[in-house]
């Protein structure tokens, strides 16, 4: 039975979190999409579509648990953390389309998480009642998601100078809690914790390095400059693990599957920071003039 500390902590938190992402947030960003709508398009139809099928090639593929399973499938259909945008910006991506494409698809996924939960739960726990909750799941995660940003953006519309204020302090503060947040959700299962890292710690590793690459390479073979396929990948492959392990736990009762999530937090920054690294290295040896290329290619 899932510990109710937990069912309070990582709502709570996730609340902080998408709080701190309102406060970030105008109106303007959700515009962005109209000067930029191909690269946005894309990268939500990857985030959305392609990952959650390539999540659940590899975990049928490698034989995961069940439980595990569920929690990578949560995790792959969560929107992307707040981190996204820090390392975009060092590996020189479009920063502005990771904010327009985070605020998106954080409101696309209150509706499109339930019916990955739903899905995943039904096909790998065999418990098709879970289908028919999906109305209630959508409402709940409508809760914790939609309504702290809308409350933020709200603080930052009304009073941009205390906004502008906290935002910084308030981020380090959520970046601190995160870690916490997952080392918290691991402790319990501490007895298991080498065996969590066994079966599902190299799972976490490749979907991340199958993340970061998918991201990169889809928008680019479909002709978006190289700053916004940075982006792109970014938001793929660093995911609101924080969403994830909530909805595990609070949603599902799922402490095991939770473990996935968590994992895939702790680890999800090896290969960003490997990628933002060649990226860097790439922009570096780039001439400014094609390194300063547009949203689309031309042609």
């Amino acid at each position: 039975m899932t510990s109710p500390v937990f069912s309070i902590l990582f709502p709570v938190l996730l609340a902080v979190v998408m709080f701190s992402l309102g406060l970030s947030l105008t109106a303007a960003d959700f515009a962005h999409v109209l000067a930029v709508p191909r690269a946005v398009l894309i990268t939500l139809l990857c985030q959305v579509v392609l990952l959650p099928a390539l999540c659940f090639g590899l975990v049928v593929g490698v034989g995961l648990g069940p439980n595990l399973a569920v929690g990578m499938m949560v995790l792959a259909a969560s929107p992307g953390g707040a981190m996204a945008t820090v390392f975009s910006h060092l590996a020189g991506g479009d920063v502005a389309l990771n904010i327009t494409v985070t605020a998106i698809n954080s409101v696309l996924a209150v509706f499109t998480l339930p019916v990955v939960v739903a899905l995943s739960v039904g096909h790998f726990l065999g418990n098709d009642a879970t289908v028919g909750l999906l109305a209630d799941k959508v409402v709940q995660i409508g809760l914790v998601v939609l309504v702290p940003v809308a409350i933020g953006m709200t603080v930052r519309r009304r009073h941009p100078g205390f906004a502008d204020r906290i935002q910084r302090p308030l981020r380090t503060t959520t970046i601190v809690a995160v870690f916490t947040a997952i080392i918290a959700s691991i402790v319990p299962q501490r007895d298991g914790f080498l065996w969590g890292l066994t079966a599902v710690g190299l799972v976490c590793l490749l979907f991340s390095a199958l993340s970061l690459t998918v991201g990169y390479v889809v928008p680019r073979l479909a002709r978006i400059g190289h700053r916004q396929a940075v982006a792109a990948a970014m938001e793929m492959g660093i995911h609101n693990a924080v969403l994830a392990i909530t909805v595990s736990i609070s949603v599902l009762d799922n402490q095991i599957a939770a473990v996935a999530p968590a994992m895939y937090g702790a680890l999800m920054y090896l290969p960003a920071a490997a990628f933002a690294w060649l990226a860097g290295c790439r922009a570096r040896q780039t001439p400014r003039s094609t390194a300063s290329e547009g949203a689309v290619e031309p042609g």
